[in-house]
């Protein structure tokens, strides 16, 4: 991305007023997203039927938000709803752009929110892969557009991954990750572009995975889910797959684990070719390790790990005695 500087007109603290273009499942979750935080939001939907959806949308996520605890001062009555999106970016503060996922159509309402939306202000875009370079090409400001990658709902899963174009100005970037810590979020800030960004080519590579699978008479849709939420599921919901693997190195950690499992990458359990375990790379991933860690030893990692399974199983009712008295409940 580029480093020129471009002004904004507030902080990423004092934004009040949001707009949402796209309505749709995640546009939608935006919106109840934003609202939650105290946000007054405009949104836009070209569908003749976008505004009763969306209202029904945020009205059905408003239970799960208020357990999670409204900002003050947040209400659905702080929805407007727009004829056009130009009234839509009129006044807006920052923009979240959800349409579908064509190129095409990315380029063209990125331009037309550019020319259409104050200057200075950042505007972002949900896309699920597409590289802001790839979608930046018609505006005529593209240092302000930059990618704002979340995950299904948006108003629940707390990731967004946050990255810039070529042409996007890295203040943009900054300004944009901050804005959405502000909103609530959990921002991972890309250093360089990457199709699918992070969380996508990962769950995209197990998907696949399950795919051929099935395909080849392998397994079955079941026995692929089962061996996700009865198996690393359960560890992935607190500790990722990094971690997870340096405690299966013992109190050697990443570097015994690799030492030790590292020639398995030539097995074929998966379909995906298995990078060169180099020295680079063995010491990017031991690093890596110990500064995910954060000064916790390998027992502080392995009791948290520990704990964290038993509070998913007792969260999700897997925990052996609550399945025996939920069998005497149905009895």
């Amino acid at each position: 991305m580029t480093t020129t500087d471009s002004v904004h007109p507030v902080a990423p603290e004092d934004v009040h007023r949001v707009t949402c273009i796209g309505a749709g499942v995640i546009g939608g979750g935006w919106v109840a997203q934003f609202l939650a935080r105290g946000y007054d939001v405009t949104a836009w939907d070209p569908a003749p039927d976008g505004e009763a959806k969306l209202r029904r949308l945020v009205d059905a996520a408003w239970p799960a938000l208020t357990q999670l605890g409204l900002a003050e001062g947040a209400s659905r009555d702080r929805l407007t709803v727009a004829p056009s999106l130009e009234e839509a970016c009129a006044e807006a503060q920052f923009v979240q752009e959800s349409a579908p996922e064509k190129l095409e159509l990315k380029r063209s309402l990125l331009a037309q929110l550019d020319a259409a939306t104050p200057a200075g202000v950042v505007i972002a875009s949900s896309t699920s892969g597409y590289p802001m370079t790839d979608m930046q090409t018609e505006a005529a400001d593209p240092s302000r557009l930059l990618v704002g990658h979340p995950f299904n709902p948006p108003y629940l899963i707390p990731l967004v991954e946050v990255a810039g174009g070529e042409r996007t100005a890295a203040d943009a970037v900054a300004w944009a990750s901050r804005f959405y810590e502000v909103a609530g979020k959990s921002v991972i800030t890309m250093d360089r572009e990457l199709p699918g960004f992070i969380a996508n080519r990962l769950q995209e590579a197990l998907w696949r995975e399950a795919l051929h699978m099935v395909a080849n008479g392998e397994a079955t849709v079941k026995e692929i889910d089962d061996s996700i939420t009865e198996g690393p599921g359960l560890r992935w919901a607190f500790m990722g797959p990094c971690l997870t693997f340096a405690l299966a190195g013992g109190e050697g950690g990443m570097g015994h684990m690799l030492d030790h499992f590292g020639p398995s990458l030539k097995s074929p359990w998966t379909r995906l070719e298995a990078p060169e375990l180099d020295k680079a790379l063995r010491d990017a991933m031991v690093d890596g390790c110990d500064e995910a860690a954060a000064g916790r030893s390998i027992a502080d990692l392995v009791a948290e790990r520990d704990q964290g399974v038993i509070d998913v199983l007792r969260a999700t009712g897997r925990l052996p005695g609550q399945k025996d008295a939920q069998r005497g409940d149905a009895a």
